[in-house]
């Protein structure tokens, strides 16, 4: 069994590629997404197919409600148990999907986390009032981990905050001396090269095809099911669609919101790809199938 990582900014055709290789290469796919691992979030996330699913099994799709808690660690644990499925069944893994943190966390492991206090939690949630000051107060004490934290990403600060306070110690300096006897995993990855222009292009499409395909009328039931509360609801599609039903934005703006907003995460995810990951082979998307099919089968 071989296993291979596709990674890459959103939209850029990895799921399309990664379904192209293992109808040749005898494989499973394993989704490297933090949104299609929900239920019920299906345009927004854009999932592959009924179809597609059909021809080739996907795993870490639609596991859990839109307000269930889902980390790291959870990753880690379906990750392991597809692992043993591949070899059980002789099938090759593709990894795929724009979530690269969780890839982080399969190849270098995960560090234990400290009981958190009512005091670290009292001063995190003091800090927490203002989401703004809170982002800013954490890049003054680990500005390398605020590259990998969206300034409005709450869960993620918050974590990382309740670390502080319990330690004394940021949470990069707490992970790397405290690092769990978890197996580190060599995976080869592939990434897909695309030039921004044409990438820009590609999400205004996708951004069109999510509301031809009803995305409005998907987050309508979401809140009316689950609320504005869980942090999926938080995401790129769902929290511009919330702004439209609250008379922010009209439907133009709405499309152009969602589009400059992914292209903006695109650009994060490149930046933390860049950053974290040794031994990338980066080539445009039609290069690349050839390389990895003869990888996995080699």
């Amino acid at each position: 069994m071989r296993e291979i990582a596709i990674i890459g900014p959103t939209a850029c055709g990895k799921s399309s590629l990664a379904i192209e290789v293992a109808k040749e290469a005898n494989s499973y796919i394993l989704s490297l997404d933090s949104l299609a691992i929900y239920k019920h979030i299906d345009i927004v996330s854009a999932k592959p197919t009924k179809e597609e699913m059909q021809e080739i099994e996907h795993f870490g799709i639609s596991l859990i409600n839109p307000d269930e808690e889902f980390n790291a660690s959870l990753y880690l644990k379906l990750y392991s148990e597809v692992k043993e499925k591949c070899k059980k069944d002789k099938k090759n893994l593709i990894i795929v999907g724009g979530s690269s943190f969780y890839l982080k966390t399969i190849i270098d492991g995960l560090s234990d986390e400290p009981d958190y206090s009512k005091e670290a939690q009292e001063k995190t949630e003091k800090l927490l009032i203002n989401i703004k000051e809170a982002y800013e107060f954490l890049n003054n004490i680990d500005p390398k981990v605020c590259k990998t934290i969206k300034p409005n990403d709450r869960y993620r600060i918050e974590k990382a905050l309740l670390v502080y306070f319990c330690t004394g110690k940021n949470i990069t300096d707490f992970r790397e001396k405290n690092k769990k006897l978890t197996q580190k995993n060599r995976i080869k990855i592939f990434e897909i090269e695309i030039d921004r222009e044409v990438l820009r292009g590609r999400i205004k499409e996708r951004t069109k095809k999510m509301i031809q395909d009803g995305v409005i009328d998907e987050v309508a039931w979401l809140e009316k099911n689950y609320t504005r509360k869980p942090k999926s609801m938080n995401s790129i599609g769902i929290k511009e669609t919330l702004e439209y039903f609250d008379g922010k934005i009209n439907k133009k703006e709405l499309a152009d919101l969602i589009s400059t907003h992914t292209a903006q995460f695109a650009k994060r995810q490149n930046t933390f790809n860049n950053n974290q990951f040794d031994e990338i082979v980066k080539k445009p998307k039609e290069l690349l199938k050839k390389e990895i099919v003869d990888y996995l089968l080699g």
